[in-house]
């Protein structure tokens, strides 16, 4: 009876609001990155971490050689982080990196998605 359709419908629509939400992973992701660049004074190991997410939700695992030479350490670093996080998935990646962002932004993306 109405009952049955009315279970239906809250059941289908808590379906599509999870599809959404799923789908809407990239753009919070987008979000986040782009917030993130407002934020000043970062410790270089926020900024690795920020950067080998990245790096792994957009390109994937480590796709370069490791840079060489003395001068190079920064590059060298880096590379060490995103080679860090061969093997994570592009959406695990973007979840770590929006968690960073929300906790050096104090913003609350991570609740979006």
């Amino acid at each position: 009876g109405a009952e049955e359709v009315g279970r239906r419908r809250r059941e289908g629509r808590g379906l599509e609001e999870s599809v959404l939400r799923a789908m809407g992973l990239k753009e919070v992701f987008d979000e986040a990155a782009a917030k993130v660049k407002e934020v000043q004074g970062l410790s270089n190991d926020d900024l690795l971490e920020l950067y080998s997410n990245f790096k792994q939700a957009t390109v994937g695992d480590c796709n370069i050689d490791r840079p060489g030479g003395f001068f190079n350490q920064k590059e060298q670093k880096k590379w060490d982080a995103w080679n860090g996080k061969k093997g994570v998935s592009a959406d695990d990646a973007m979840k770590a990196y929006i968690a960073k962002v929300d906790a050096v932004a104090g913003t609350d993306f991570g609740t979006k998605i």
